[in-house]
């Protein structure tokens, strides 16, 4: 018993009290626990943030897993084709893809390895090549015959051209190049003409110097026609230098000696006939004449030089001077 005469309970005597408390306590939780009935906390979000608007909730539900990472592969291109147009960059860029493939085409066993170019004679098979722009890293399998043939026939020289692709690697290419005619000159400026009175290339080598040459505006496309003429006569073409066209109507002549020959718009053929039979005859080109004018069909007036002109007049004034003395 306690000072106060209370029978005083042992801590002992409750030990098995409380183990059966704390036992009933446990099969309660692992009874929750079995049956799903554990209090859930409700996770709180690591960054707070508004609710997302209508459009975005409606983009989220509808729009497909894979189509955001779709739309920002579009937008990266778009955005790197505006900054390769912008900085003009696109003609490098062509280059580029242009040469990977190439090389790619090239190591799959494409590689030109052969090249025969069939018709050229001014042009060198460099130069063709290089019209053409078939280089060292071009590919038969990419490469466009089209393309290449329009190249070609781009270039004034070439009239027509033929490509033939034989795999894997050998190029055939048969060009019909077009022939050096005549020299042109109009405005100061020399050219080298074909028949069809496409330019050539600038007169810069000696060896086009044998070539007839014309004169004047649209003495390059009439040229053709009037040299076919003149051939006819070569009493008067042998001795030709050049052919002027004068108002784009009709021709003169400047010979050689420096005499002209101013030939009337028509009826061409009958005028060069008629120089021909007086030189045969008269000797017209030997004389010392500076000019013969046939544009009036029927007169020819013949100018004389200076010299021969004063040597006329005194001849002229000493028969005056005999017919008079002989008078008195």
């Amino acid at each position: 018993m306690d000072g106060a005469g209370r029978l005083a309970r042992s801590l002992r005597s409750l030990g098995p009290q409380a183990d059966l408390k704390a036992a009933a306590i446990g099969a309660v939780v692992l009874l929750r626990e079995r049956l799903g009935l554990r209090a859930r906390v409700p996770a709180r979000p690591v960054i707070d943030r508004a609710p997302p608007n209508r459009l975005v909730l409606l983009v989220e539900r509808y729009l497909p897993n894979r189509a955001g990472v779709a739309l920002t592969v579009l937008m990266l291109l778009g955005s790197t084709g505006l900054g390769i147009v912008k900085g003009g960059h696109v003609d490098e860029f062509t280059v580029a893809l242009s040469d990977t493939r190439n090389a790619l085409a090239n190591s799959a066993g494409f590689r030109i390895t052969e090249v025969a170019i069939n018709g050229r004679k001014q042009l060198s098979q460099d130069e063709v090549l290089a019209i053409g722009g078939v280089n060292g890293r071009s590919s038969l399998l990419f490469l466009d015959a089209t393309t290449l043939r329009d190249k070609l026939k781009a270039n004034p020289w070439i009239s027509d051209a033929t490509i033939l692709k034989l795999y894997p690697g050998r190029l055939q290419i048969d060009i019909v190049e077009r022939t050096a005619f005549a020299l042109w000159q109009q405005d100061g400026r020399l050219s080298v003409i074909s028949e069809d009175g496409a330019v050539l290339e600038p007169y810069v080598s000696r060896r086009f110097v044998t070539l007839p040459l014309v004169v004047g505006k649209g003495a390059d496309v009439k040229a053709r026609d009037f040299l076919a003429l003149l051939d006819r006569y070569p009493q008067v073409r042998i001795v030709t230098k050049a052919a002027i066209l004068v108002g784009e109507r009709r021709w003169n002549l400047r010979l050689k000696d420096g005499l002209d020959i101013r030939l009337p718009e028509n009826d061409v053929g009958n005028a060069l006939a008629v120089l021909s039979k007086l030189d045969k005859e008269e000797r017209l080109f030997s004389r010392d004449i500076v000019a013969v004018d046939m544009r009036l069909p029927d007169r020819l007036t013949v100018q004389l030089s200076d010299d021969a002109a004063k040597a006329r007049e005194e001849l002229f004034k000493d028969k005056k001077t005999k017919k008079k003395a002989g008078d008195a």
